[in-house]
């Protein structure tokens, strides 16, 4: 797992999500770590704009050559955008985890939610 990139800045989940939070906003993805095990990504189903999810909820559903994958919400909050490029370029997901393949946008409703999940020195220890 050394070549798979965990990022400083960012929080973790357990189930391989991440957060990068931004005052009240916490933009949401598929770790490099995820993204290797699902292999090709073939579709992204994204949630509404103006979904409200609970932390461990299902946010979006994404699938690849292999297998259909939830995404969990690692935190709860409101969808306030999605990545549209998604819609027509699922493989992104796989190219860029961390920038460009990013699924949704939350507006935070539960900041407490935050301290729950790992950074990044944990997440590695988690992988090893």
């Amino acid at each position: 797992m050394a070549d798979e990139e965990v990022r400083e800045g960012l929080l973790y989940t357990d189930t391989h999500e991440w957060v990068r939070v931004s005052g009240n906003t916490a933009i949401v993805g598929i770790t490099d770590h995820a993204q290797h095990e699902l292999t090709d990504i073939v579709f992204a189903e994204l949630p509404e704009i103006g979904k409200e999810v609970g932390k461990g909820d299902e946010l979006c559903v994404v699938e690849s050559v292999k297998s259909v994958s939830e995404i969990y919400s690692p935190i709860s909050g409101k969808v306030t955008k999605i990545n549209e490029k998604l819609e027509d370029a699922p493989e992104t997901i796989n190219e860029s985890p961390y920038d460009d393949g990013w699924l949704v946008e939350l507006e935070i409703t539960n900041k407490a939610d935050l301290e729950k999940l790992l950074d990044a020195e944990a997440y590695t220890q988690k992988l090893s």
